[in-house]
């Protein structure tokens, strides 16, 4: 392959949108053009051929004047660029000075570097500290407010002293629950990418969370409804204590969101293989907040259905996200720390499970934990029955 030939592949091979972009005089904008655009670009802009007018391909404001900065002052200038559309991309704009061509034109590389992740990521770590320091400033007022009125005039009167000391405990306890789903969640998330090796049988431990679970319930005569599936143990892959921690997050918000007297139901099924089959009520919006890769894995699957108010279609995306509270349900007996479901999630996520909502207004929720089995099933796929 001749020598411009190649260095044309390479370019046009680069991951990153290039454009080599020509310049007449400052006031001329339509003597701008893009003389080479890679395939890269071309996606981008979508546009079609590799020369054309500037202005046909790109008309942010930002982006022109870095080339024009690059092109007529000879500077290299940065800049950023977002695409419209359904999914939208930061891009990072850097225009660089080539000098003059042999015709004396004069020449500016365009380049484009993606950088969509990290401003997420940028964005969630502001929110995530904004959040933390919320959470916790609220319990530390109220526990300074107190402290101050038991200093006052409350210090003589046993009767306020007792009820402010207990809000006080009941504060001080909340930002324990805080910190701990804190440490928590930044520990699973240290090691999300490392798949757990341990084997652990899912009938005795979600047995045993359903127990302690009991009395929990039994204080808004609420019955946990346990249905074992009929093999006497599933062996799932995964961190003992970690699976715990799923199993009692989704009973604990099943019975938090559940009215008085309900019932829920805490159903185990194994040898799954097909898991958009083994999914929810019929008519009833379900949504994927953790989509195991695909693979032929042989799944477990632990549904919790509770009888609560149900959540709106529109605000399910957002269940797993950290301190978000659905609308009209942040407080009195149902308040929590808001990290219950980003917990499961990176647990799931860790464990190359799957965790599924199925919830609308009125009608309840379903969540749907898939957990990988570590051998196959003694008993036929989905085999289900009724505790006695």
């Amino acid at each position: 392959m001749p020598a411009p030939q190649l260095y044309a592949a390479l370019v046009d091979a680069l991951p990153d949108p290039i454009l080599v972009v020509t310049g007449l005089e400052r006031d001329d904008l339509t003597g701008r053009r893009y003389i080479l655009a890679n395939a890269a670009a071309r996606e981008l802009l979508r546009i079609t051929a590799e020369e054309g007018m500037l202005l046909s391909a790109v008309r942010d404001p930002e982006v022109l004047g870095a080339v024009d900065r690059a092109l007529f002052d000879e500077a290299d200038t940065e800049g950023f660029y977002e695409t419209t559309g359904a999914q939208t991309r930061s891009l990072r704009v850097r225009a660089r000075s080539l000098g003059r061509g042999l015709d004396g034109t004069r020449l500016a590389l365009l380049t484009f570097h993606d950088e969509t992740e990290v401003r997420r990521v940028e964005r969630t770590r502001v929110d995530f500290l904004a959040n933390a320091s919320h959470e916790l400033r609220t319990p530390l007022a109220s526990l300074s407010g107190f402290i101050e009125t038991l200093r006052g005039h409350a210090k003589d009167d046993p009767a306020a002293r007792d009820k402010f000391l207990g809000i006080m405990q009941a504060q001080a306890d909340r930002m324990a629950r805080l910190i701990a789903d804190l440490t928590s969640l930044s520990r699973i998330e240290l090691d999300e990418h490392v798949a757990p090796k341990g084997v652990v049988d899912l009938v005795l431990l979600v047995g045993e969370v359903v127990e302690a679970a009991a009395p929990l319930g039994a204080q808004r005569r609420i019955k946990l409804d346990w249905r074992p599936c009929a093999a006497g143990s599933v062996s799932v892959r995964g961190e003992r204590d970690q699976i715990v921690q799923v199993v009692q997050n989704l009973i604990d918000n099943a019975i938090k969101y559940s009215p008085d007297g309900a019932a829920v139901r805490v159903e185990l099924q194994s040898g799954l293989t097909d898991l958009a089959a083994a999914a929810s009520p019929e008519g009833v919006p379900r949504l994927s907040l953790v989509a195991p890769d695909p693979s032929a894995e042989t799944y477990a699957s632990l549904r919790i259905v509770d009888l609560g108010p149900g959540i709106a279609r529109q605000n399910l995306p957002r269940l797993s996200e950290r301190f978000y509270r659905v609308d009209g349900q942040k407080s009195g007996a149902r308040s929590g720390t808001g990290l219950g479901l980003a917990i499961v999630k990176h647990i799931m996520n860790r464990h190359r499970g799957g965790l599924v909502v199925a919830s609308a207004e009125g009608e309840g929720s379903t969540f749907t934990a898939y957990f990988p089995m570590a051998s196959a099933p003694d008993v036929p796929p989905g085999g289900v029955v009724k505790a006695s």
